[in-house]
């Protein structure tokens, strides 16, 4: 397969997770965020384990460990605690932050060269949705904030390490996708009983919401966003990421009749331009690929849910 026909898949991922706030807003139970994001990830990696018929052997373990927390487990709860303490524009454009700590950790844990490119345009990626999200009334708070870099980092380090860890051999994409599902879910589930509980009403809509969620948002997207890193250079994924608050702003627009403007419009050619220039590797060495657990081998951003949030508290 081609390198834009792997591009186009693993772009379906972050165009999926966009759906989440309008998914969040619209038909799940209010207040529930973390047993939202439990339902997203066990069941998924549970139903994928079972599926693949293949557990994780030796430092699979602690390695699976590892990325499903920082992918999932500790990712989620850093976005919701963005969500309450900031405005939906405020905590999307810090997660966009993403795709910078992606090019500088690069360097860092891949020993790949330094790439201006990339961060340039990454920076460009962060004022496009800037300009999409933000509103004139956006105001800051410390834990908000601090909390929004830390799901950014979270993620940028997941991504990072699922890319120089690689894939066991013969394990399939799904498989790998099961593992990290499921130790990111089983991370949450005391957390979300502790803090949180079970709705106490889950109707017909609240399930069709879960499953959508779970199957669609959980198992298809982290199996095809595992595929594509493994064939694609890590930086040049991460960047994808940029098209889920492009994807929620715009199905706010269509199904909420949510107000888009000229500057929103801008923000979107900034934004898109950007995801286009990031998927070019000038002056560089070809990209890592992934064969083994030997060779070098991302989590997205998902400010579609902190905006349903902040949503939901307004």
């Amino acid at each position: 397969m081609d390198r834009f026909r792997i591009t186009m898949l693993t772009a379906i991922v972050p165009a999926v997770w966009g759906t989440t706030y309008i998914v969040t807003t619209e038909l799940l139970p209010p207040g529930h965020p973390l047993f939202a994001s439990l339902m997203r990830a066990l069941p998924a990696g549970l139903l994928a384990i079972a599926l693949t018929r293949v557990l994780p052997t030796g430092a699979w373990w602690w390695k699976s460990a590892v990325l499903g927390v920082l992918n999932i487990g500790a990712f989620f709860p850093l976005l919701f605690i963005a969500a309450y303490h900031l405005p939906g524009g405020v905590a999307a454009t810090l997660g966009a932050a993403q795709p910078l700590v992606v090019a500088i950790l690069v360097v860092v844990i891949l020993s790949e060269p330094f790439s201006a490119w990339r961060l340039s345009w990454g920076i460009v990626g962060v004022i496009g949705v800037a300009l999409v999200v933000l509103r004139s009334t956006a105001t800051l708070d410390a834990v908000g904030v601090i909390a929004g870099l830390l799901s950014a980092v979270s993620m940028g380090f997941g991504v990072t390490l699922t890319k120089k860890w690689g894939r066991a051999t013969g394990v399939p994409a799904m498989g790998l996708a099961g593992w990290q599902l499921t130790a990111g879910g089983l991370f949450l589930l005391p957390i979300t009983l502790l803090f949180e509980g079970v709705p106490t009403t889950i109707d017909v809509t609240a399930l069709t919401g879960y499953a959508w969620l779970g199957l669609v948002g959980g198992l298809l997207t982290y199996t095809l966003w595992f595929s594509g890193i493994g064939r694609l250079p890590v930086a040049s994924v991460a960047v994808l990421g940029l098209l889920s608050p492009l994807v929620a702003a715009t199905l706010g627009a269509l199904l909420l009749k949510e107000n888009l403007g000229v500057v929103q419009m801008v923000g979107f050619a900034l934004a898109l331009t950007a995801i286009a220039a990031g998927q070019i590797t000038p002056n560089r060495k070809p990209p890592h690929t992934i064969a083994s657990t030997k060779t070098t081998n991302p989590g997205v951003i998902e400010p579609a849910m902190v905006a349903a949030q902040t949503r939901r508290a307004s």
